[in-house]
């Protein structure tokens, strides 16, 4: 069994939506709503958002519903809209943290946004899980982290 398959991660579904220029090494945001416009500017610029107006208005208003932000420093806005045909993410790394109402009450330092179509819930739904149970693991958040580039990240992550 791989390294993958022992924490069930469908490496398909990452490999998808996972891709270098999604990820962002070094987020310039010092603030949750600044992160979560960042990483929609991330997918509006690498062509995954044909309405980013829209994209970041279903994240916004999921956000004030509930924080997003998890524990061991990952938060995953999220936010789903027909205006995408399929699962979209964006990942963006602050080592130093950005405050993000956290259930554990830590800093975010891995920051995914995930957008997806209101009329599907099943690939959202997994991603979420995986990649929550896959970043659980320290010595992964911390290979993560200090990873030299953007697909440095994508190979962590995907990897069989």
């Amino acid at each position: 069994m791989t390294h993958m398959e022992t924490r069930g991660m469908p490496a398909s579904i990452l490999r998808q939506a996972l891709r270098p220029e999604v990820v962002k090494l070094r987020l310039e945001a010092t603030t949750k709503d600044e992160a979560i416009r960042e990483l929609v500017q991330i997918l509006d610029d690498a062509g995954c958002l044909p309405d980013p107006a829209e994209a970041l208005r279903v994240v916004e208003g999921r956000e004030r519903v509930m924080s997003t932000g998890m524990e061991n420093g990952l938060a995953i806005p999220h936010g789903k809209t027909d205006t995408v045909p399929q699962l979209v993410v964006a990942m963006g790394l602050k080592p130093e943290g950005i405050e993000f109402d956290s259930v554990d009450g830590d800093p975010a330092t891995i920051l995914l946004i995930t957008v997806s179509p209101a009329s599907k819930s099943g690939p959202h739904l997994r991603f979420m899980a995986d990649v929550t149970r896959l970043l659980r693991d320290g010595e992964m958040r911390e290979q993560v982290l200090t990873a030299a580039s953007p697909s440095e990240v994508v190979g962590l992550l995907v990897r069989n």
